[in-house]
């Protein structure tokens, strides 16, 4: 390839970096994952021919799905190993990708648990038609399945996701104060201001990979989480506190035991009351943020059937 057709994929790339890192993110839970499957994406595109290519950004959308769909298998088998719940690496995000309540909603520590329950054929099929638009004609083609047999595997993909998913965040103004009396109470140890903030069934997912101390299982009901946070943290450490970040499109708290990152916390808000708390202790599952903030514009818009 001349260095002139070599600029021009380079700049096609590019173009749709955004919606590559988010399509291989989304699919595996991983932002590490996510920047190896696009660095194989690029060197197959380049490796392409370029005049053979009708539309560009399917095809990179083609490319992207089948190595994160080889790299799904892989790491699944290494997180049926893992010790304790696994949770998808934080990704800290900006602002505009918050404001973007469907992109954030898709990307929520929740939702892609659930995601974690399909097969790899489904999380890749449900990802590109529920949360990208792609037509099923472009998914066939990105899958290796036939337009009908994907239609199929959306509809058991989407009734799976919608009888596990949580009830759809509602944004609040309250969810302000929320988290602020959230981080007032674990930075003081008051579990009366804690217990007001938590629902009742509020459940504690922690991940700490067998290298730090987390639950081996899910904790559930706001007594035994404020118990977790007010009792157990502080009685590492005394000096606790929680700055505020956003990840993977959605409230969290960069959390530190004298003055060195102890953890990253997504939180889950729903009628002015935290009900699901996502801990991630594995330092090996740090956040990072993506190259750029996803640009919803870059997702398709024709819906089909």
């Amino acid at each position: 390839m001349s260095d002139a057709a070599t600029d021009r994929a380079t700049g096609t790339f590019l173009a749709h970096r955004d919606l590559l890192f988010t399509v291989a993110h989304e699919m595996l839970g991983s932002a590490a994952d996510a920047e190896d499957v696009l660095q194989e994406t690029w060197l197959r595109w380049v490796g392409a021919d370029q005049a053979q290519v009708r539309d560009r950004r399917a095809h990179l959308v083609r490319i992207t799905t089948r190595q994160a769909l080889g790299r799904l298998r892989t790491v699944q088998r290494r997180r049926e190993a893992y010790a304790g719940p696994w949770l998808p690496e934080p990704l800290l995000t900006a602002p505009a990708v918050a404001r973007d309540a469907e992109l954030a909603e898709s990307a929520s520590m929740a939702l892609m648990l659930v995601l974690e329950t399909l097969s790899p054929t489904e999380r890749a099929v449900f990802v590109l038609r529920e949360v990208f638009d792609v037509g099923h004609d472009e998914i066939a083609a990105a899958v290796g399945r036939s337009p009908v047999a994907v239609r199929r595997i959306a509809h058991r993909a989407r009734r799976h996701v919608d009888a596990r998913r949580p009830r759809r965040a509602v944004a609040s103004g309250e969810t302000g104060a929320v988290l602020e009396s959230f981080r007032r109470a674990i930075e003081t140890g008051d579990p009366e201001v804690l217990l007001d903030v938590l629902a009742p069934g509020v459940v504690l997912v922690s991940d700490g990979g067998g290298v730090e101390h987390a639950a081996l299982r899910p904790v559930t009901g706001a007594e035994k989480v404020a118990r977790m946070f007010v009792g157990g943290l502080h009685e590492i450490a005394g000096g606790l506190t929680a700055e505020p970040a956003v990840v993977n499109g959605n409230p969290a708290f960069l959390v530190r035991l004298d003055g060195a990152v102890d953890g990253v916390l997504a939180l889950r808000v729903e009628d002015a009351r935290i009900t699901g708390l996502y801990y991630v202790r594995n330092p090996e599952n740090r956040p990072m943020p993506p190259p750029r903030p996803p640009d919803p514009a870059l997702r398709t818009s024709s819906r089909s059937g």
